[in-house]
């Protein structure tokens, strides 16, 4: 099998450089999109990474290593030790160091959990002082009509989605590629669609580097995603009354970006699209 390894320059448009240890490019933009699923952002994760691979490094090195103004590095990287992931020493010039990434991810996960069981407690509150205030009433007529939302951003796509499929009474159905099913993989939206008890479908292409995110999952829920469709096409369907599909750019590695809707037309169109793709998809096996 061919292996694709290219230095570390090649791989970020030509703005990252790791001298000349090689990293493949498919194994770097998993490890990019698994830090945004995080709460990272694309350069977050990118001055997270070189530091992680490189060791203790000045903000000007970085920012000449990562292509970023100095100006906008200081923001990286004080959001970054804000979030407890990379340290200062106290030399001159400072040099800035990045946790191991075990560390890391279990620093941000229970980061993450405190912050989600903080809101968890503030709902009620909100809700209660909320009524308090008197003004106008949401009325059956504005409740039915038809909206969508541009959502941009990681955590307003991954917050949306398990919207979704927490409040879905009968079925989701969603239809993505590989780095897609990786991405809602490490976001825990599988696991989500598991412990909600709902029906599902997944429309997937599998390949042996990705077997393992279905291991889990009842097999008849999941059919191979022919290689004819483009990788920039995912939506989520919910219950025919919701969908959210990705806007996605050919070479635009720019933060996530998503529009949910309600429009009858553009679900019926999107369901339509996934019921014909899913009645002469072939059942799950890794390709070889």
């Amino acid at each position: 099998m061919y292996f694709r390894s290219f230095p570390i320059m090649a791989i970020i448009a030509n703005t990252m450089q790791l001298g000349t240890f090689p990293v493949d490019k498919a194994n770097y933009e998993e490890i990019r999109d698994a830090l945004v699923s995080f709460g990272l952002t694309p350069n977050q994760s990118k001055v997270f990474f070189y530091l992680g691979k490189i060791g203790a490094k000045t903000a000007s090195d970085i920012a000449k290593a990562v292509n970023v103004p100095r100006s906008e590095t200081y923001h990286l990287l004080t959001a970054l030790q804000n979030k407890g992931i990379v340290e200062a020493t106290f030399q001159h010039p400072i040099q800035f160091t990045a946790l191991p990434i075990k560390k890391a991810v279990n620093l941000l996960i229970s980061t993450e959990t405190a912050r989600l069981n903080k809101l968890k407690k503030s709902g009620p509150i909100l809700e209660e002082i909320w009524t308090k205030i008197p003004g106008a009433e949401p009325t059956e007529e504005s409740s039915e009509e038809e909206k969508f939302k541009v959502l941009q951003g990681g955590n307003q796509v991954n917050s949306k989605i398990f919207d979704m499929i927490l409040n879905a009474k009968k079925e989701c159905r969603i239809l993505g590629s590989e780095k897609d099913f990786m991405k809602f993989y490490h976001a825990n939206f599988l696991d989500a669609l598991e412990e909600h008890k709902i029906d599902y479908k997944l429309l997937a292409p599998i390949s042996k580097k990705s077997k393992y995110i279905f291991e889990d999952i009842d097999q008849s829920k999941i059919k191979q995603l022919c290689s004819s469709v483009k990788e920039n096409l995912c939506f989520l369907i919910k219950d025919d009354d919701e969908v959210l599909f990705f806007i996605k750019n050919e070479g635009n590695n720019k933060e996530m970006r998503a529009i949910w809707t309600n429009s009858e037309t553009i679900i019926y169109s999107k369901a339509l699209l996934f019921n014909n793709i899913w009645s002469k998809a072939d059942t799950s096996e890794a390709d070889t």
